[in-house]
């Protein structure tokens, strides 16, 4: 199939693309196109316009800044892949970004643009999610920041209005030794996962876990922060049968049931790809593995 007939608009400033969103009706962002180029030749979309944001260079860049990593909406996935910024500050990210799709669709593919379309099943949501991620948009009416807690409005929705446009996003960094672990299952290498795991640990020196961040993807409607494991977690030593019994927390998600995985699959996938996640995680804090 083709896509319907829309016209095309190709802005190289933010103000241009705001003003354009802001005045045009049934309008869809360009950014990479991974996701909205099959959407337009399936028809599953049928915009009036497309604004293709490439030209805005200001878009693309990866800093940082104190804590945190400054990324662009604009930046490419491989480019982020390829940042030592992005392997030291945030190891997690890039780990996870080996999992996505194939390199092809990463030398395209925007960090801005997975958050938008916001797929329950994408490595980058889960990521942004499991670091308390800070989600910048802008519209006609300024700038604005957003908790990536309060960012899915629900199953690949963001809570942006239709004249709004990310331009940023910023990961605060968790201090040097910290356990980092992300798993997922597909049916192939590229494919959206079935289920995923991210995780963020801080161990004491007495062996105790005293910070935890774990996230589950492609499960639920939108990526899911399993905060009753985080809680149960903390202040224990860790051990895989210690974590084995934590993460049966997970099988009360509110999981999908799809033609890949029934409801019950998916939670027991939760449950294994989180502890999975974990003992690999507590590895790296206690033994830099």
């Amino acid at each position: 199939m083709k896509p319907p007939p829309f016209s095309y608009h190709d802005p190289s400033t933010l103000e241009d693309a705001v003003t354009l969103l802001s005045s045009l009706e049934n309008a869809k962002v360009l950014a990479g196109g991974q996701s909205l180029m099959p959407m337009l030749n399936m028809r599953y979309v049928l915009p009036d316009h497309v604004v293709d944001i490439n030209k805005i260079e200001d878009l693309a860049y990866i800093r940082e800044d104190g804590d945190a990593l400054e990324i662009g909406a604009m930046t490419r996935q491989r480019d982020l892949e390829r940042s030592e910024i992005v392997q030291k500050k945030c190891p997690l990210m890039h780990e996870a970004l080996w999992q996505v799709g194939h390199q092809q669709t990463r030398n395209r593919g925007t960090l801005g643009g997975s958050l938008s379309h916001l797929d329950p099943a994408a490595e980058m949501p889960s990521i942004c999610a499991t670091t308390d991620a800070i989600v910048r948009v802008l519209g006609p009416n300024g700038e604005r920041e957003i908790g990536f807690a309060e960012f899915p409005a629900g199953y690949m929705t963001p809570a942006i209005e239709e004249d709004e446009l990310v331009t940023s996003i910023r990961i605060p960094c968790w201090p040097d030794g910290h356990g980092f672990g992300f798993v997922e299952f597909s049916r192939r290498h590229g494919d959206f996962a079935v289920a995923s795991a991210a995780v963020l640990l801080e161990v004491g020196a007495d062996g105790k876990i005293g910070r935890a961040a774990v996230t589950v993807g492609g499960v639920g409607a939108t990526p899911v922060r399993v905060t009753e494991l985080e809680e149960t977690i903390i202040g224990q030593e860790g051990s895989e049968e210690m974590f084995r019994d934590a993460c049966e927390v997970c099988r009360e998600i509110d999981a999908l049931g799809d033609v890949y995985a029934s409801t019950e699959y998916r939670q027991h996938l939760a449950t294994v790809m989180a502890r999975r996640a974990l003992v690999k995680a507590h590895d790296r804090a206690t033994n830099g593995a």
